[in-house]
C-alpha cells in the first residue's frame, strides 16, 4: 500500500487536536460528577454548561437550556420522534410524516411506532433526492403531530428545503424535527431562521468524539423521557453526564461553525469539484447521484454500471483508500441502498454505488490519487464482470443476474 487516503468523513471524522486537548483534563484530572455538591463536581457542571452554550451559539439557539445532551445522533433522533409523539405536546395527535431516504435511526423508529398504532407517511423524493413538497401538502392533516425530514442526506449529500418544510408543518399545527447529524458543521444551520423545532446532531461528524450528541428542543415542547434515572438533562436522558465527551462536543462545534465554517466549506467544495470532474471525465457509464449543486460540500456520490459496490470498497481498501457503498451484503445477496432505490435507479445499476466524502484534512494530491485508483479499480472490476460486454454494460444480463 503506497498511500493512505481517508475519504469517508461522512461515516466519522478524525478527532481534532484541539478537541483532544480540551477533553484530556476531564478524563484524568477533573473527574468529578456534575451532580456532586463539592468543588470538583461544580467544576464539571460548569464545563457542561459552557459546552451547552457553545452548541446553542452554533445553532443560533436563544436559550442554552434548549440543548439536551444525548449518547449520540441516533439517541437524539429516538428521543425527538418517539419522545414527542408519546409526550404531552403532541396533544393526542399521532400521525408522523417522514421521507423514504432518512437515516435508519429515523426510519426504524418510525417503523417501531407504526407497530404501536402511530400512522406514518413516507414521502417520495425526486431523482436528485429532494422531498416532494406538494405531496407533503397533500398528506399533512390536522392529526399530523410531527414532520421529521433530514437536513442533508448521508449518502448523496442533497440538502432539503428546511424552511419551506417547517412552514408547511407549522401551518397545520405540526412540529418539525430535522436529523441534522450529517449537516451540522458542514452547512449553515439557524434554527430560528429555518423554523426548526427539534434538531439532532452528533459530535463525531465534525471532528469531535464518538458517543456524544445533542438534541435541540424548542422552548415549550415537552417530550416523554428516553432514559429514566437521576434526572440529568432535564430528566429526558438520565445518567451521569459524559463530561469529557460533552466538552469535546462543545469544542468541536465551536471549531466547525461560526467564522470557520465558510472557509472550510469553500476549501472542501473545491476538492470535491476536482474529484467529481476527474471521475466523471475518466469513467464512462457513471452516474453522479444527488443534487449536483445544493449538496453538502464534501460529499461525492457515484454509481458505476456493471460494478458491485462491495468489491469496489474492498479493492479501494487494498489501495489504501477508505470510502463507502450504499450496498450491503445480507443473507447471501447484495442489496442496494434504500436511498438510491428511492431516487428511481434500477436495481441492477444501484448496486455499484460509491460515496467519497472529503474533509479539511484532505489535499489535492489525495484527490488525484482517488481519481487514479477509482478509475483503475472500476476498469478492473468491469473486466471481470459477466455483465460488461464490448466496453459497455449489458443491462439485460445485469437485471437477470439480480432477479
Amino acid at each position: 500500500m503506497s498511500r493512505f487516503v481517508y475519504a469517508d468523513n461522512a461515516a466519522t471524522t478524525p478527532m481534532s487536536e484541539s478537541v483532544y486537548n480540551a477533553m484530556k483534563p476531564w478524563l484524568t484530572e477533573f473527574y468529578g460528577n456534575p451532580s456532586s455538591l463539592y468543588r470538583i463536581g461544580n467544576e464539571a457542571l460548569h464545563a457542561v454548561s459552557q459546552a451547552r452554550q457553545k452548541v446553542a451559539q452554533a445553532l443560533h439557539v436563544a436559550d442554552p437550556r434548549e440543548i439536551v445532551f444525548t449518547g449520540g445522533g441516533s439517541q437524539a433522533d429516538n428521543l425527538a420522534i418517539s419522545g414527542f409523539v408519546k409526550g404531552p405536546s403532541a396533544k393526542g395527535r399521532k400521525h408522523i410524516i417522514t421521507s423514504k431516504i432518512e437515516h435508519h435511526a429515523v426510519l426504524y423508529t418510525c417503523e417501531a411506532l407504526e407497530k404501536e398504532g402511530f400512522p406514518v407517511t413516507y414521502l417520495d423524493v425526486d431523482a436528485q433526492g429532494h422531498v416532494d413538497l406538494e405531496q407533503l401538502r397533500q398528506v399533512i392533516t390536522d392529526d399530523t403531530a410531527l414532520v421529521t425530514i433530514m437536513a442533508a442526506n448521508n449518502e448523496i449529500g442533497t440538502i432539503q428545503p428546511l424552511k419551506e418544510i417547517a412552514e408547511i408543518a407549522h401551518a397545520h399545527g405540526a412540529v418539525f424535527h430535522t436529523d441534522a447529524v450529517q449537516a451540522v458543521g458542514h452547512m449553515h444551520i439557524d434554527v430560528q431562521e429555518m423554523g426548526i423545532d427539534l434538531l439532532s446532531l452528533s459530535a463525531h461528524k465534525f471532528r469531535g468524539p464518538k458517543g456524544i450528541g445533542a438534541l435541540y428542543l424548542r422552548q415549550g415542547i415537552s417530550l416523554k423521557p428516553l432514559v429514566y434515572g437521576g434526572g440529568q438533562e432535564r430528566g429526558l436522558c438520565s445518567g451521569t453526564e459524559n463530561v469529557a465527551g460533552i466538552v469535546g462536543l462543545g469544542q468541536a462545534i465551536e471549531d466547525a461553525c461560526g467564522d470557520n465554517l465558510e472557509p472550510k466549506m469553500n476549501y472542501v467544495r473545491s476538492l470535491t469539484q476536482r474529484l467529481v470532474k476527474g471521475i466523471m471525465d475518466n469513467i464512462p457509464y457513471t452516474h453522479y447521484t444527488g443534487d449536483p449543486v445544493n449538496r453538502l460540500p464534501g460529499t461525492a456520490s457515484f454509481v458505476f454500471e456493471a460494478v458491485e459496490g462491495e468489491g469496489l470498497i474492498l479493492r479501494l481498501d487494498f489501495a489504501g483508500i477508505c470510502g463507502s457503498t450504499g450496498s450491503a451484503c445480507s443473507t447471501g445477496s447484495l442489496d442496494p441502498s434504500h436511498v438510491l432505490m428511492a431516487l428511481g435507479l434500477p436495481h441492477e445499476i444501484a448496486h455499484g454505488s460509491l460515496r467519497l466524502t472529503l474533509g479539511e484534512n484532505n489535499t489535492e494530491e489525495d484527490v488525484d490519487y482517488l481519481i487514479e485508483q477509482v478509475t483503475e479499480v472500476v476498469a478492473g472490476l468491469r473486466a471481470m464482470s459477466p455483465v460488461w460486454e464490448n466496453g459497455k454494460p449489458n443491462l439485460t444480463a445485469a437485471s437477470a443476474l439480480h432477479d
